[in-house]
């Protein structure tokens, strides 16, 4: 480990010429050489990283669903709409470092784009539900106004040739903000 008394004295020794800055270099690699050369570390497998209180992953998003589910259903509308916020921001975070990640190894290594685009469309279809469950909850509450943009979001982002797009925007054709019914090609009901 390195001593934090070390690094004073290398921070404020002036090497002089090709000599001092060897010397300087030698010393540093001196400092990390047990680092370095730990067969604990050399040996470990990698392994997932969970922190302590960070519950950043797919299943914990559906987790808050489910809780908010329970807590509508219990008439706690307030908790509800408290656990859809967080499985939306859980979920559009998830959004972007999934995207993040595919693009920074393109070209890379195909597997780990071809995984993160699927946690990717997962995370985008949880936070359809989630924009879904929040719609409603605001539309039990007698707030159209609110419930209408995350209708709009969700047949944004699933489309309306997906199911929850669908959904999202039949709501929107009971609530008035649109007349058209949208026919799916092949389906046999409107919207």
């Amino acid at each position: 480990m390195i001593r934090p008394s070390a690094i004073p004295s290398l921070r404020f020794a002036r090497p002089s010429g090709f000599a001092g800055v060897c010397g300087s270099a030698l010393a540093l690699l001196a400092l990390a050489q047990p680092i370095l050369q730990s067969p604990a570390l050399a040996q470990e497998t990698p392994q997932t990283v969970q922190p302590a209180g960070t519950d950043l992953n797919l299943s914990s998003v559906k987790a808050l669903l489910s809780r908010g589910d329970a807590a509508v259903a219990s008439g706690n509308l307030a908790e509800g709409r408290r656990l859809y916020d967080l499985a939306r921001d859980a979920s559009r975070r998830l959004l972007g470092f999934y995207r993040d990640l595919s693009g920074s190894f393109r070209g890379l290594d195909a597997r780990i784009p071809r995984e993160m685009d699927d946690k990717g469309r997962e995370a985008l279809t949880l936070l359809s539900e989630a924009n879904l469950r929040l719609a409603a909850l605001f539309r039990r509450q007698n707030q159209p106004e609110v419930a209408i943009p995350l209708l709009v979001e969700v047949v944004k982002i699933m489309t309306p040739t997906n199911e929850a797009g669908r959904k999202a925007y039949q709501q929107l054709v009971e609530l008035g903000f649109v007349v058209t019914p949208y026919t799916a090609p092949g389906s046999s009901t409107g919207g």
